[in-house]
């Protein structure tokens, strides 16, 4: 029985939440947003408007001028930001999406789940703190298992509690593209990614400025009907040179709670948030280009406990990045990759009420009075390095990676003695690992080898734990016919291992359950680390000019089989069984504990596709996910982290020589397995973007059109039912000015 299980039983105090703040402080960023655009922009006259940023997507200009095809302008085509050897989705033999920024401008998203809709076999959890989210991609989230990285920088915050464990902090505002690799396959990218990797990419001035442009700025307000929310966004960019620019973005959100699809509010969804990025790019020479990168936000929100306001929270996060790369044609073993970077995330936890508490180290009651505070800072440093080699021998291309990389995370938690920050223990943990890839193309074959080394160490004042291992990869695609209506069609085979190391919370955790009941938190010094081991079997497929000159046709489709050896997660053990060393004292005679199991087993199949005609498009995704841990003594159990298989489809439609685009989304949502609290349920949305002048774009969107009240099935481990949004309808103008 897990931790979820328990959840489900009310064994715990509910955290839900937010409240607002001061109008004072939206006026703070509309006024800082003025001035960031006046520092910026020099005095000129207005000049006409570029397309949206998301239209501009590569820095080479035949790139550019290629994808400004219709066949090659579909999201498969894109090449991915997170691809190593400088490939699109449709080429990569993994499972790969791209989101880019036309799509994020379309879906008007507030959160990174809106972000990510559609994309398959990945879902986003975010319970009423909706700032706050967590990535699941083929039912493994939590605690490293999915890697999110904004611009080269991996978010690691943590903190105990029910509901999301690990979450991240981004603005959807400040982001131009999303790349997803589903799988160990992503173990390139950094240890422990056993789930896969979502890279978040954020605004360069070069996608913002027209070619002709030194300057440009633009503010975009928006109003949602449902939490009567304000999103005000400015933004500036200024090029110095041809090889020296800079891009500044601050964004303010000001929400109230919202309606659930019954019409009833939900308590503690409202919130406010401050966002900023700031991002340069220098090019020292042809050959060379270095980003340097800021991306913050300053949240808070209240945190409620039954429908009563709790603590008050405040949190600010910021990411420092810096990227240097060196790519020479003329030498084709150049092509080398330096990322640095730095994240800390803040969360400061004050009560606001006097609140009946158990004390962590006795268990006996207490009461922890108002403004008692509870701190979690987590910092994470990064340093990522790698080349790629490109050459021939006996007419087979090769494309050698090799690299190696080291995360740090320094966790620091305090504050009074019962406060939550006492289950989130304090340590310090490093990972690294080296690895190498080669990719070999023979005319219809290819074939990528990898090996990966992984290690880590992990410690507190009072333990110290370690691990290594070497894990393979092996992929195989052949592109067998030759005919014109089937040259585009590539099946491939995969069989990569994962390795991640046990986090400080799964090793250390203890004390005593601090509300509700009282019962101890056992630590764990002896978990062993996951290994993932997958099995996956695809198809890609790509055409042009199929009814008519200039469309196409993008699909990849593939079924995995994912077994996760000694998968760790949250067990309850009995006072009453001698070996279970659990001792007995205040509280119910129980302990929890995070355990190994001998594996999780998870499967399924995955389909993205899209047709783009230049008049309209269609796309069609869908993901099927069942998956089940076996204890050591062969005991099956559902796994509560499989989320709803999912359907989406979306159309589009282009009219007035591409300046006004219409369409919709539906997506169906099936129950998980052995989950008591979901249904099915399905999703219709809406949208239109029209660029009424070169200087003025307004869109609108309808979000859940049919006012349906569901829940997200992975929130089915909290206290209580947390259900989404009704119907939101959201209105946007940008005015933008260049020169």
């Amino acid at each position: 029985m897990g931790l979820a299980n328990w959840q489900r039983l009310g064994l715990a105090y509910e955290n839900a939440g937010s409240a607002q703040r001061s109008m004072a402080r939206g006026m703070a960023a509309l006024l800082a947003g003025a001035a960031a655009i006046a520092i910026l922009t020099p005095p000129a006259s207005a000049q006409q408007a570029a397309q949206p940023a998301g239209d501009q997507q590569q820095a080479d200009p035949a790139k550019k001028t290629e994808e400004a095809k219709p066949a090659e302008a579909t999201l498969l085509d894109k090449i991915l930001v997170l691809s190593r050897t400088g490939e699109t989705a449709i080429q990569s033999l993994a499972s790969a999406s791209h989101v880019d920024r036309e799509q994020l401008d379309r879906r008007m998203a507030t959160t990174p789940n809106e972000m990510l809709l559609g994309v398959p076999g990945v879902t986003v959890q975010a319970d009423a703190r909706r700032v706050s989210s967590s990535i699941n991609i083929r039912g493994l989230q939590d605690f490293g298992r999915v890697a999110v990285i904004i611009d080269g920088a991996r978010q690691d915050f943590q903190r105990s509690d029910h509901g999301t464990q690990s979450t991240f902090y981004v603005d959807p505002e400040l982001i131009k593209s999303v790349d997803v690799i589903r799988g160990p396959v992503a173990n390139t990218y950094g240890s422990g990614a056993i789930g896969g990797v979502v890279f978040f990419d954020t605004k360069d001035a070069e996608d913002f400025l027209k070619p002709e442009e030194s300057w440009a700025s633009a503010l975009t307000g928006r109003y949602e009907s449902n939490g009567k929310g304000w999103t005000t966004s400015a933004t500036g960019a200024y090029r110095f040179n041809e090889n020296w620019d800079v891009l500044g973005n601050i964004v303010y959100r000001d929400y109230d709670d919202y309606k659930n699809g019954g019409g009833d509010t939900v308590a503690g969804t409202g919130f406010d948030v401050l966002s900023g990025l700031l991002k340069t790019t220098i090019r020292p020479t042809e050959n060379s280009e270095l980003k340097l990168g800021w991306v913050g936000s300053s949240d808070g929100w209240t945190e409620t406990s039954s429908g009563v306001p709790a603590n008050d929270v405040d949190l600010r996060s910021n990411t420092f990045t810096a990227r240097y790369n060196i790519t020479d044609d003329a030498r084709s073993w150049l092509d080398l990759h330096i990322n640095a970077s730095y994240n800390k995330t803040n969360l400061d936890l004050t009560s606001l009420v006097a609140q009946n508490r158990f004390d962590p180290e006795t268990g006996l009651p207490v009461v922890l009075p108002a403004g008692s505070t509870s701190t979690f800072d987590v910092g994470t440093t990064g340093i990522d390095i790698w080349n790629t080699s490109r050459f021939q021998t006996a007419g087979v291309a090769h494309e050698l990676t090799y690299g190696g990389d080291w995360v740090g995370d320094n966790v620091e938690t305090g504050g009074t003695a019962g406060g939550d920050s006492f289950y989130t223990p304090s340590g310090k943990r490093n990972v690294s690992g080296a690895y190498i890839q080669d990719k070999l193309t023979w005319e219809w074959l290819e074939v990528i080898t990898g090996l990966r080394y992984d290690s880590y160490s992990l410690k507190d004042s009072d333990n110290e734990t370690s691990g290594d291992r070497l894990s393979p990869r092996i992929t195989v695609g052949v592109s067998p016919f030759e005919s014109a209506s089937l040259s585009g069609l590539q099946f491939y085979g995969t069989y990569a291992e994962g390795y991640r190391s046990p986090s400080l919370t799964e090793t250390l955790i203890s004390g005593n359950h601090p509300a509700g009941v009282s019962f101890p938190f056992l630590p764990n010094p002896n978990l062993r680390p996951e290994t993932g081991k997958t099995v996956e079997f695809g198809v890609n497929f790509k055409q042009n000019d199929i009814f008519e000159a200039g469309d196409a046709l993008r699909l990849k489709a593939a079924y995995f089989n994912n077994n996760v050896d000694d998968y760790i997660d949250g067990v309850v053990l009995s006072a009453f069984d001698p070996t279970s060393g659990c001792p007995f004292g205040p509280g119910i005679p129980i302990c929890f504990q995070y355990q190994n199991f001998a594996k999780a087993k998870i499967n399924g199949f995955e389909l993205e596709s899209v047709y783009d005609a230049g008049w309209g498009y269609a796309g069609l995704s869908a993901s099927v996910i069942h998956g089940h841990t076996i204890s050591y003594k062969g005991v099956r159990a559902d796994l509560a982290s499989i989320p709803s298989s999912q359907v989406t489809a979306q159309l589009g439609l282009r009219f007035l020589e591409d300046k006004l685009t219409v369409g919709g989304e539906v997506q169906y949502n099936g129950k998980p397995k052995g989950n008591s609290v979901a249904k099915d349920y399905t999703l219709v949305n809406a949208f239109a973007s029209y660029q009424a002048t070169d200087n003025l774009k307004v869109d609108f969107r309808a979000d859940n059109l049919f006012d349906v009240k569901y829940t997200n099935p992975l929130n089915g481990s909290t206290t209580a039912v947390l259900y989404e949004p009704g119907i939101t309808l959201k209105l946007a103008a940008t005015m933008r000015f260049g020169g």
